[in-house]
């Protein structure tokens, strides 16, 4: 696992330089057939992913997107309109039965279909009409890293090809990005060992990081076997803020950006409650440390829209570093396996 964290600026620079002219050349077979909806299909880490994907494109492109179940289609057997409608499947393997399913089904039923994935001989390639490839290389790690930021690449080259507000030149800064973040593993590594009795934890985000508190959550479950809770910003303040009490554990992303002031506000109560802050942002957010028990600065600053992937590297180390601390090997999770078959 922490091999492959650290192998995720090169395999960015690959997904990029392969995934650019996949992404024009779909940029311009759309342009004629602009969808009316998008629909993102996915499972597990792949599946925060997608949420990622569903803040991105509403934002950049206006176009609506839904998170499918695919029970709908696997168990219900539903048949539904996909007309004008462009159904994503997202899936390190591309052998995720009831992602391929849902996909198989949408064409069937008028979707235009798009695979995400990893590898280029699986089923998922041969279903979907068009691809785009995640070259992040094989991934051992049950716990999946470079696919996931592989996967919010290729998202953020799908914003592009639907006419989103993406600019080619703000992702090729990725990959320098998260070689910044990298930077981080010591210290990250040493905060670890502070939390190595935690069995419980709450993970908050919102926009375009709401999906990375999904995922450091389901990193901290699988690798680390704490209870970790995931919650937006503005979500956890209706309810779920009534279980913090001293000494709770919360990891807050906390970019300086439009988000802040929610997740601000989240963090000023949980001072005032003495919960345990972790908080991830940029450097000189100065309100962000005033409120935390302990902070991950990232090096630099990094523009809004941008700090995605940067931000869930840190996360990433810490999972790992965790697991290692608690006694645990965080590349074989207990009863869990590369490829998960469900329908």
């Amino acid at each position: 696992m922490l091999e492959e964290i650290r192998q995720q600026p090169e395999a960015l620079e690959r997904s990029l330089s392969g995934g650019i002219v996949r992404a024009e050349r779909f940029k311009r077979w759309m342009e004629k057939r602009r969808p009316r909806l998008v629909v993102l299909v996915a499972r597990g880490t792949s599946d925060n992913a997608a949420l990622f994907g569903r803040y991105l494109l509403e934002i950049s492109t206006g176009i609506p997107v839904s998170l499918a179940a695919p029970s709908i289609s696997t168990l219900y057997e539903a048949r539904l309109d996909y007309r004008e409608t462009l159904v994503v499947g997202i899936s390190q393997s591309g052998e995720s039965t009831d992602t391929n399913l849902v996909l198989e089904r949408a064409r069937e039923q008028g979707a235009v279909t798009l695979g995400i994935t990893n590898n280029p001989r699986s089923s998922m390639a041969r279903l979907a009409e068009h691809v785009f490839l995640v070259r992040a290389g094989k991934e051992r790690s049950v716990a999946a890293t470079k696919t996931y930021t592989g996967q919010v690449l290729m998202l953020y080259l799908l914003a592009y090809a639907l006419g989103g507000a993406i600019r080619i030149s703000d992702l090729q800064r990725l990959p320098e990005l998260t070689a910044q973040s990298l930077t981080l593993e010591d210290q990250v590594a040493a905060l670890a060992s502070r939390y190595r009795f935690m069995r419980y934890a709450v993970v908050v985000g919102r926009g375009l990081n709401y999906a990375n508190a999904f995922e450091l959550a389901l990193k901290l479950m699988e690798t680390c076997y704490v209870v970790a809770e995931r919650f937006s910003s503005a979500d956890f303040l209706h309810g779920p803020i009534a279980l913090v009490e001293p000494s709770f554990p919360v990891f807050a992303f906390a970019p300086p950006d439009v988000t802040w002031g929610s997740v601000g506000e989240t963090l000023t109560k949980l001072h005032n409650l003495r919960a345990e802050i972790v908080a991830i942002t940029d450097p000189g957010n100065r309100e962000a440390e005033a409120r935390a028990t302990k902070v991950i600065r990232l090096p630099h600053r990094i523009k809004q829209g941008l700090t995605t992937i940067p931000y869930i590297v840190p996360a990433q180390l810490f999972a790992a570093a965790l697991a290692t601390e608690k006694g645990f090997d965080p590349d074989h999770p207990r009863t869990l396996s590369k490829v998960t078959l469900t329908l």
